[in-house]
């Protein structure tokens, strides 16, 4: 992710991408001469910033994150916040104390198809949702489990999406917790379903809000939307015979499509600029984390990603 950051701050407005940093000089050196920019320690590069995004294992975040408080610099943490949910809450009032913005990087939030999302709930009766994440073995470096790897993209919009906190929840595990499902009543009666697979043939990013009016249905990845609304009875004459059919009807609003990545970077540079509050913020980003660990939790799978952590230090 790291290198994708480094490409789209290069590419944005009113924006001087001063240098990269990687425990890996190599591999910090060659992505600044991809991007006609100049390799440095974290420290050197603290020195020189304004403002940077911190893509590093996420047991890594909260020391990197200390330095940039430290240093006065401005940060995007990528998603998950935080592994230590106490430590987090720490930076948080750190960062606060010391006027340093700090966006949590939940990258689906600025979906097109998401944003799109968030202009036609306000006129609905939300009831349930049903998110799916699901995709094939990958051969990247993990160090967290399928709940805080992928479903966290979900808990986070749905969080975002349902106006109260989650409440009672079940989950089961399946391959090893490459696979997981989640069900959960929030407190204000939404009833929700995650599921999330690392060992499914297909990709899959899809999102289904059942309301009273209607059933919205979500693609991340072909970024659209569709809005069906409830369908229309009708009789229908044919050869002397009347047949009773009924007819779906589908909305397609119209989605200003574009790259996640570059939206979100976007909104983070204009809140350090402005001193605004970020799109995702610190609490935003913990409350993520904390439904995450509770899954985690009922599912059983602590062990694992202890043994997922302690591998990336």
């Amino acid at each position: 992710m790291g290198r994708n950051h480094a490409r789209v701050y290069r590419e944005l407005a009113d924006v001087e991408l001063v240098g990269v940093a990687d425990m890996d000089t190599e591999a910090a050196e060659r992505v600044a001469r991809e991007y006609g920019t100049v390799a440095y320690d974290t420290d050197d590069l603290l020195g020189v910033a304004d403002a940077v995004s911190v893509a590093v294992p996420t047991s890594a975040h909260a020391p990197v994150l200390e330095r940039c408080i430290d240093a006065g610099v401005h940060a995007l943490v990528e998603k998950p916040f935080v592994d230590d949910l106490a430590t987090g809450r720490e930076l948080a009032a750190r960062a606060e104390e010391a006027g340093v913005t700090v966006q949590v990087g939940h990258v689906e939030r600025f979906n097109p198809a998401v944003r799109t999302l968030m202009r036609i709930l306000p006129n609905l009766d939300v009831l349930a949702v049903d998110a799916r994440r699901l995709g094939p073995p990958t051969d990247r470096e993990l160090d967290g489990t399928v709940v805080s790897d992928l479903m966290i993209h979900d808990i986070d919009v749905i969080n975002a999406v349902i106006d109260a906190r989650p409440g009672t929840l079940g989950a089961t595990g399946a391959a090893d917790g490459d696979y997981a499902t989640v069900q959960c009543v929030y407190e204000d009666g939404t009833v929700t379903t995650f599921t999330a697979s690392r060992v499914t043939r297909r990709k899959v990013r899809r999102l289904e809000i059942t309301a009273r009016e209607c059933l919205v249905v979500v693609d991340y990845l072909a970024q659209t939307v569709e809005i069906h609304r409830s369908e229309v009875p009708e009789y229908v004459e044919s050869n002397g015979t009347v047949r009773h059919r009924t007819e779906s009807v589908v909305e397609r609003p119209f989605v200003e499509t574009g790259e996640p990545l570059k939206a979100e970077l976007g909104a983070f540079v204009e809140a350090v600029r402005e001193g605004s509050e970020p799109m995702v913020t610190v609490e935003d980003g913990l409350a993520a984390v904390e439904f995450a660990r509770q899954v985690e939790g009922v599912i059983g799978m602590e062990d694992e990603l202890a043994a997922r952590q302690e591998a990336t230090r």
